[in-house]
C-alpha cells in the first residue's frame, strides 16, 4: 500500500518541563545545521569548520545540562510526535522525548562531544581533510542524538543507521591505507548483519501493536502479556541481536578493535557516548519488554554479556597497540552493562554506561595525546612519558583507576553495583566471572600504564605535552573520572536510580540493588591484585617486558594473539564462501544486466539520433524550411514586378484601391 502523507499533525502525549522540553528538538537540529554550514563555509574559516562543530556541540552540552538539572530537581516527562505518514493501520511519526533516560543520554553525548570536538581542534590540525572530518564528525554526533531522542522504533532505526554510516566514513578517514578502508567496511558489514535482526524485530512489534511508538508497544506488551508473549519474545530477541552488533557483543565483537583505524577523537567519542552505547540504550529503552520475558530468555542476555566481558578482557592483555587495549576494554565493559540489564539491573547497567562514558572517553584522549607525541600506536615505542607529559599521565592514571574500579573513582561504584545485581538476582556464576573480569581489567590496564609511562623512552620522535586545546578536555574528564560515580553512593546519595527512570512509559517498579559489602570487598581485592601483579610484571622490567610476554604465557599467548581464531573462522566459514558467489553474481549482473541496459540505451540513442537527424531533421524540418524559403522567394519575385518606380502608376493603383474599398462598403452596408 502506498503511504499516505499527512499534513503536519502534532500529538502531545505529556506536557511537563515547559518550553525547555518543548524546544528540545534543537538538540537534534543544531548539529545537522552545523554540518551543512561546515560543508558550505568551513574551508573559508580559520579552523576550517572546526569552530562551527565545537559551537554546535557546546550548545547541545549546555541545553542537555539544563534539562538534566531540571529532571533531577523536578522530573521531566515530555513526548512530542508529528504524524508524517499512514501505511495501512500503522502510523509513522517523528518527534522527540524528554525523560529520565533520554536526559541522561543527552548529557553524556553533549558533554563528551563538546570536549572531544574541542580536543580534535588540536589533534586534527593540519589534516588534509579536516573540513570533511568535522562535517562527518558532526553528522556522527547528530545521528546519535536522533537515536536517543526518538519516541519510536522507526526514528531510532534512522539514527541507528546514521551512526553506522558516519562510523564507516570516519573509521576509513585515512582511506589511502587499505587496512583503514577495510576496517570501515568490516565495521559496516558486521553491523548490517545484526541490523537485520533490529529491523525485522521492529516490524514484528510495530505491526502486531499497530504502532512503532515505545509507549504503545510497552503498554500493549504489559496489558496483554499472555496474548502478545510470543510476539514480544520474538521481537525482543531480534532487537537484542541488533543491540549485540552495535554494542560489539560476542560474536559480533570483532569489528570494534579494527575500528581503531580512524582518528583517535573518533575512537574516543565512539567508545564513550555514541555508536557502541546505542545497543545498551536500546535494551534499556525497551527494558519492560525484557523484564516481562521468561527467565530463560533473560539468561541469554546475561550469558552473552558475561562471555563478552571475559573474552574481550583476555584479548586486551596481549595487545601492543595502545588503542586496541582500550578497544577490547570497551567491549569487555559493554559486556558488564549487557549482563546487568539481562539480570534485571536497570540502574546498574545504565550507571556503568554513565561512568564508563567519562573515563573511557578520557582514556582514548590520553592515548591520542601520547600517539600525537610519539607518532606511534605501539607501547613498544613508548615508555618513560610520565615526566615529559604530566597532564596526560595524571589524566590517564585517573581514568585507569576508574576503569579498574578503585575506590573512590567512578568505576568502583558502578561496577560494584553490577556485581551486586548479578549476585542478588541469582546469577552467581556470572558474578564470579565479573569478579575475574575485574582482575583481568586491572592487569591489562596496569600493563598499559607501566609500559607507556614508566621505564625509558624507546621512540625516536621528540616528546612534548599536548597543547592546551587538547590538555584542558583531558583535565576536565580526569576530574569527571573521579566524581562521576558519586551520584549513586550507597547510603549517602542514591539519586541516580530516581532521575534515570523511564517515567514517560509503562515501567515496572524497581529499586536499586542493595549494597553488598562482601561482593564489594571481593571485587576490590581482585582489582588490587591485578594491579599489583601488573606492577611486578611490568614496572621493574618496563624496558624488556614486551619481548618477554610470550615467554610468560607460552600456550595462551598465541591463541589470544590470533583472537581465538574467530576472524579466521569467519573468513573460512562465512566471508570466503559468500564473497565468491556474491562477487560472481555482481559481475554477471554488471556484465549482462547493467551493461546490457547501458549498451541497449546506447543503441537506442543511436537509432533515435539517426531518425532525428536523417528523417526528422533532414527530410522533415529542413524540407519545411527550404520549401518556405522557395515559396517566399517566388512570391517576392512576383511582388517585385509591381515595383516599377513610376509615381503615376502608384497613384493610379491607390485610386483604384480606394474606389474598390468604397464600392465594397456601399454594397455591404
Amino acid at each position: 500500500m502506498i503511504p499516505q502523507i499527512l499534513a503536519s499533525e502534532e500529538i502531545v502525549h505529556a506536557t511537563t518541563g515547559g518550553w525547555l522540553a518543548q524546544w528540545a528538538w534543537l538538540i537534534v537540529v543544531v548539529p545537522f545545521a552545523a554540518m551543512l554550514a561546515i560543508i558550505f563555509f568551513g574551508k573559508r574559516m580559520p579552523r576550517e569548520g572546526g569552530e562551527i562543530a565545537v559551537g554546535a556541540m557546546g550548545f547541545v552540552f549546555v541545553y542537555a545540562a539544563v534539562l538534566l538539572i531540571l529532571n533531577i530537581t523536578q522530573g521531566v516527562v515530555y513526548e512530542h510526535s508529528i504524524q508524517v505518514a499512514q501505511i495501512g493501520s500503522v502510523t509513522v511519526e517523528w518527534g522527540w522525548v524528554v525523560d529520565g533516560l533520554s536526559t541522561m543520554m543527552y548529557f553524556v553525548v553533549g558533554t563528551l562531544s563538546f570536549l572531544v570536538f574541542t580536543y580534535a581542534l588540536g589533534y586534527m590540525k593540519g589534516d588534509v581533510r579536516v573540513t570533511w572530518f568535522f562535517a562527518a564528525f558532526t553528522f556522527f554526533a547528530g545521528s546519535m542524538l536522533v537515536l536517543v531522542s526518538a519516541p519510536n522504533l522507526i526514528q531510532l532505526i534512522v539514527g541507528w543507521e546514521g551512526v553506522g554510516i558516519a562510523s564507516y566514513l570516519l573509521i576509513g578517514h585515512y582511506w589511502e591505507q587499505k587496512e583503514n578502508s577495510s576496517a570501515g567496511m568490516k565495521a559496516f558489514y558486521t553491523n548490517k548483519v545484526a541490523d537485520i535482526g533490529l529491523i525485522i524485530g521492529a516490524i514484528i512489534l510495530g505491526t502486531a501493536v499497530g504502532s512503532f511508538r515505545y509507549s504503545s508497544i510497552l503498554d500493549a506488551a504489559t496489558a496483554n502479556a499472555a496474548v502478545l508473549r510470543p510476539v514480544a519474545v520474538l521481537g525482543g530477541v531480534l532487537l537484542f541481536i541488533g543491540a549485540m552488533g552495535k554494542s560489539a557483543q560476542f560474536p559480533f565483537h570483532v569489528w570494534l578493535p579494527d575500528a581503531m583505524a580512524g582518528p583517535t577523537p573518533v575512537s574516543s567519542l565512539m567508545h564513550a557516548a555514541t555508536m557502541v552505547t546505542a545497543g545498551v540504550y536500546l535494551i534499556a529503552r525497551m527494558y519492560p519488554l525484557y523484564a516481562g520475558m521468561a527467565a530463560d530468555m533473560r539468561v541469554l542476555i546475561v550469558v552473552i554479556g558475561t562471555i563478552t566481558l571475559l573474552i574481550a578482557g583476555l584479548l586486551a592483555i596481549v595487545q601492543d597497540d595502545l588503542k586496541r587495549v582500550l578497544a577490547y576494554s570497551t567491549v569487555s565493559q559493554l559486556g558488564y552493562m549487557v549482563a546487568a540489564l539481562g539480570a534485571g539491573g536497570y540502574t546498574a547497567g545504565l550507571f556503568h554506561l554513565w561512568t564508563h562514558a567519562f573515563f573511557k572517553g578520557l582514556l582514548f584522549l590520553t592515548a591520542g595525546s601520547v600517539i600525537h607525541a610519539v607518532h606511534s600506536n605501539n607501547m613498544s615505542d613508548m615508555g618513560g612519558l610520565r615526566k615529559k607529559m604530566p597532564v596526560t599521565f595524571w589524566s590517564f592514571t585517573s581514568a585507569t583507576l576508574a576503569l579498574v574500579a578503585i575506590i573512590p573513582f567512578a568505576g568502583f561504584f558502578s561496577k560494584d553495583e553490577i556485581l551486586a545485581t548479578l549476585g542478588q538476582n541469582g546469577y552467581r556464576a556470572a558474578m564470579w566471572v565479573g569478579i575475574l573480569g575485574a582482575f583481568i581489567t586491572a592487569f591489562y590496564m596496569g600493563r598499559a600504564m607501566f609500559l607507556t609511562f614508566f621505564g625509558t623512552y624507546k621512540g625516536d620522535a621528540h616528546v612534548h605535552e599536548s597543547p592546551a586545546v587538547m590538555a584542558v578536555p583531558m583535565a576536565i574528564l580526569g576530574v569527571a573520572a573521579l566524581v562521576a560515580g558519586w551520584v549513586n553512593i550507597p547510603g549517602i546519595y542514591e539519586g541516580f536510580h530516581e532521575w534515570v527512570g523511564v517515567r514517560a512509559i509503562t515501567f515496572p517498579s524497581f529499586a536499586p540493588e542493595a549494597f553488598d559489602v562482601p561482593v564489594m570487598l571481593t571485587g576490590l581485592g581482585f582489582a588490587l591484585a591485578g594491579l599489583i601483579i601488573a606492577y611486578f610484571f611490568y614496572y621493574a622490567d618496563a624496558d624488556t617486558q614486551v619481548a618477554r610476554d610470550r615467554v610468560r604465557i607460552p600456550v595462551l599467548w598465541p591463541f589470544l594473539e590470533h583472537k581465538y581464531y574467530l576472524d579466521d573462522l569467519y573468513l573460512a566459514m562465512l566471508v570466503n564462501p559468500i564473497k565468491g558467489p556474491i562477487a560472481r553474481a555482481v559481475d554477471w549482473s554488471n556484465s549482462y544486466i547493467i551493461d546490457g541496459v547501458v549498451n541497449g540505451a546506447g543503441v537506442l540513442a543511436r537509432l533515435i539520433s539517426r531518425f532525428v537527424y536523417g528523417d526528422l531533421d533532414q527530410k522533415g524540418i529542413d524540407l519545411a524550411v527550404n520549401t518556405a524559403a522557395i515559396v517566399t522567394g517566388s512570391a517576392g519575385g512576383r511582388v517585385r514586378r509591381l515595383q516599377t518606380g513610376k509615381v503615376q502608376q502608384y497613384a493610379a493603383m491607390t485610386l483604384v484601391g480606394v474606389a474598390l474599398l468604397v464600392i465594397a462598403i456601399v454594397i455591404f452596408t
